[in-house]
């Protein structure tokens, strides 16, 4: 791959090519009560990647409807820009209407546009509003808070660069070719990544399950010195500082690793309860979620001498007579004892889901006598690293294939990089 002297295309504001130009309907014309089984596809915002169609979000509306809602029809081969986006998912990052698509129309904020393509095609279009010099163009225009968003004249003024037509086309194919070697490494890093996880909870289920056939079970309630929910104070969403107090938020424990940092500040006019203070060694667990995968999820606080305090949304639960609690935790986490756990849920997906105290307390768990639990916790646990470092490996390994993408996209599109002699070289070098 020969690297140029680095230097850019002239540039031109999207309009100068633009034939038409619209987004899809808002409010009240299309709502979910709009939707049906079959019938015109809806483009959503879900089904725009960088310069790939994401297939998998299929919505439809009826054909009767589509017909009233034409004119913000898709056909296949038009250009599709997010007018919305977030942290992993850029605003004006854009994708070609695939030819299998049918009828079909754009939902809000999903722009469709239809361009001079003998001057600017659609695809080096969707490339160029993908690469890196685009986007940050494209975010210094946006408005919101937690989610940026263009509207349709930003869009419109969105400056790209414009090589020669043939140049566009060379470059459109050098992409798709290699930034699919870079796709096909990336979702092996996550197969693989998949595979080490089921791998983590297989070995901790045979293992739970070898302990259930070989002692005798124990309900929960005989073990523990207590089982307590905590309190919900207004706190400060920020960072507290060693020597202040702050309250533990439920991502703390939800990832079944315990993250001190995860908390809010307690305000210096509010008095810590210390009843509710997080002492190393206890077991912190989620009492509800909207999610059944989430409620229940315990781990082992490790405060690091941070004062934490338990919050209304999370149990804490102190082991007595010498029970290990990271022995204790990992039975918990396991998929018998959810399985079980599951039973005693309350409420449906989609609302809030909890789990109550007195529950908690009727779990059984395999009497493993006391001076063995402390080593089989130990050896699982470093069994649990092992597999964590490899996992993190992989995944470093993906965010250096994303930046890979990344950087070849917006190379190729600005013409730092000589396609005519990269092409079909593959990402080796």
């Amino acid at each position: 791959m020969n690297i140029r002297t680095p230097y850019t295309y002239p540039q031109f504001p999207l309009r100068r090519f633009v034939h038409e130009m619209t987004d899809g309907p808002f409010g009240s014309a299309l709502t979910s009560s709009h939707y049906s089984d079959e019938g015109a596809r809806v483009v959503r915002l879900g089904n725009i990647g960088s310069a790939r169609f994401k297939d998998a979000d299929a919505a439809f509306i009826p054909m009767f409807y589509f017909r009233e809602l034409r004119r913000h029809e898709v056909k296949p081969g038009d250009l599709l820009i997010a007018g919305l986006g977030d942290d992993r998912h850029p605003v004006g990052r854009a994708c070609i209407a695939p030819d299998h698509l049918g009828p079909a129309i754009v939902k809000a904020d999903c722009y469709r546009v239809r361009l001079d393509e003998n001057r600017l095609t659609h695809r080096f279009a969707a490339w160029a509003l993908g690469s890196s010099t685009v986007s940050d163009q494209v975010s210094a225009s946006t408005r919101g808070s937690t989610r940026s968003r263009i509207n349709l004249e930003v869009a419109r003024e969105i400056r790209l660069p414009v090589p020669p037509l043939e140049e566009q086309r060379r470059i459109a194919d050098f992409l798709d070719a290699e930034t699919a070697l870079v796709d096909a490494l990336s979702t092996a890093r996550d197969a693989q990544v998949r595979c080490l996880e089921e791998l983590w909870v297989s070995r901790l289920a045979h293992r739970v399950e070898t302990w259930i056939a070989a002692h005798d079970l124990v309900p929960l309630r005989r073990v523990v010195e207590s089982v307590e929910q905590g309190w919900s104070p207004q706190c400060d969403d920020i960072i507290a500082a060693p020597s202040e107090w702050a309250v533990l938020k439920t991502s703390a424990v939800s990832s079944g690793v315990f993250k001190p940092l995860e908390h809010k500040r307690l305000p210096d006019d509010i008095s810590p309860d210390l009843r509710y203070q997080i002492a190393d060694g206890d077991i912190i667990m989620t009492r509800g979620s909207g999610s059944p995968e989430h409620v229940g999820i315990p781990t082992v606080a490790h405060p690091d001498g941070r004062r934490l305090l338990l919050s209304d949304l999370l149990y804490r639960i102190r082991m007595s007579q010498g029970w290990s609690s990271e022995f204790t935790s990992l039975i918990l986490r396991s998929q018998p004892v959810r399985g079980f756990m599951a039973l005693l849920f309350r409420g449906q997906s989609g609302q809030t889901i909890k789990l109550r105290a007195d529950d908690i307390r009727s779990i059984d768990l395999p009497a493993v006598p006391i001076h063995l639990q402390a080593q089989y916790a130990t050896d699982l646990l470093k069994e649990r690293q092992a597999l964590s470092s490899a996992v993190a490996a992989l995944r470093k390994s993906s965010a250096l294939l994303a930046e890979r993408r990344q950087a070849l996209i917006t190379a190729a599109v600005t013409g730092q990089i000589d396609v005519s002699t990269a092409s079909g070289r593959g990402i080796e070098e």
